[in-house]
């Protein structure tokens, strides 16, 4: 099989790249700029285009058996600065790629939306079922809220062969340095993490686990449906726990939400005069206020078959790599 990939050189994108190639398919991977492919296997077939030129991916995509949508514009914490490239990516991107697709009659698709979507359920356990007016605070969420709701939904009710997946928080050596779960692991290993939320719990899954749940949806997805792809949800302080006993680093001090509402405002001041540390964003601070995603993935474990290594065992990986590098060790 041959597919299309947008966002192959992201943090899901450049493993599902990976396993695409080691089980045998070709691979054409979008990218901006082909210097950031260079992680990608040998046998990919590299493209340079933007989702938001719907020219520039239309030649890419003729005659592909499949398209995975993982581009998007994502971070936490600079949101409120860039909202007008994260709407020309995450929404107008999402609406050219999907528009080409049906003309080309592209036979199936895979979109990846996020389990942000959905926002914070109060602790109610939540599956595919559930649609939630308000996501997770953040100018990523919202844009992702409105493609999921105003763009896919209902291209795919008009008969699109798309099978949508929301995954969790995402970790891995392929994840962005900033503005993602990237930058608060190394913030803990170099021990600039002073503290964390007590109420802060959602998936945290292995990047090359939540790309093999993709291959999973494209094989035995069922078109129109959404599958949430996340492991079981667990709290920050938790995975911070596990952490300290992988690396044997002290992990950052347990804190009432409450606390990170408060910076949050403070830092709304703040923000008006000058720019506020990396992590300290208010923005990012209000996402992290005890904000709870219980999700019920029983349906991706039933119908594609999709398994999550334990969190410590994919965490000891991602880890150990990240130490390895930080002390110049790794590459």
């Amino acid at each position: 099989m041959e597919y299309f990939v947008t966002g192959a050189t992201g943090s899901i994108g450049s493993y599902l790249v990976h396993e695409l190639v080691a089980d045998g398919h070709d691979v054409r991977a979008l990218t901006r700029d082909p210097s950031n492919a260079d992680h990608l296997p040998a046998e990919t077939t590299v493209v340079e285009g933007d989702v938001t030129d719907r020219e520039s991916i239309r030649e890419p995509m003729v005659g592909v058996d499949g398209v995975f949508h993982l581009a998007s514009w994502f971070y936490v914490g600079p949101g409120p600065d860039h909202v007008e490239e994260a709407e020309r990516i995450n929404v107008d991107g999402t609406r050219n790629v999907l528009e080409l697709m049906d003309e080309l009659d592209v036979p199936k698709g895979v979109y990846t939306s996020t389990i942000g979507v959905y926002g914070d359920t109060g602790g109610e356990p939540v599956d595919e079922s559930y649609a939630s007016s308000s996501p997770l605070p953040g100018v990523y969420f919202r844009t992702k809220w409105k493609a999921h709701y105003e763009v896919v939904e209902p291209m795919v009710a008009d008969g699109l062969p798309l099978v949508t997946v929301l995954p969790g928080i995402v970790f891995g050596r392929h994840d962005k340095k900033y503005g993602s779960a990237r930058a608060a692991f190394r913030d803990y290993l170099q021990g600039d993490l002073p503290f964390v939320p007590r109420g802060f719990v959602a998936p945290w899954d292995h990047g090359k686990d939540t790309a093999r749940a993709h291959v999973r949806a494209m094989e035995a997805g069922t078109p129109g449906e959404e599958y949430i792809v996340a492991s079981e949800p667990v709290s920050m302080v938790d995975v911070f726990e596990h952490a300290e006993e992988i690396t044997g680093i002290p992990a950052p001090r347990a804190v009432p939400p409450v606390v990170f509402g408060v910076l949050a405002r403070v830092m709304d001041v703040v923000q008006r005069v000058t720019a506020p540390p990396e992590g300290m964003e208010a923005e990012n601070l209000r996402f992290l206020a005890g904000n709870e995603i219980p999700t019920d993935n029983t349906k991706a474990r039933r119908d594609l078959d999709v398994e999550h290594r334990p969190l410590a065992d994919g965490l000891r990986d991602y880890l150990e790599w990240e130490l390895a590098k930080l002390d110049g060790t790794s590459g």
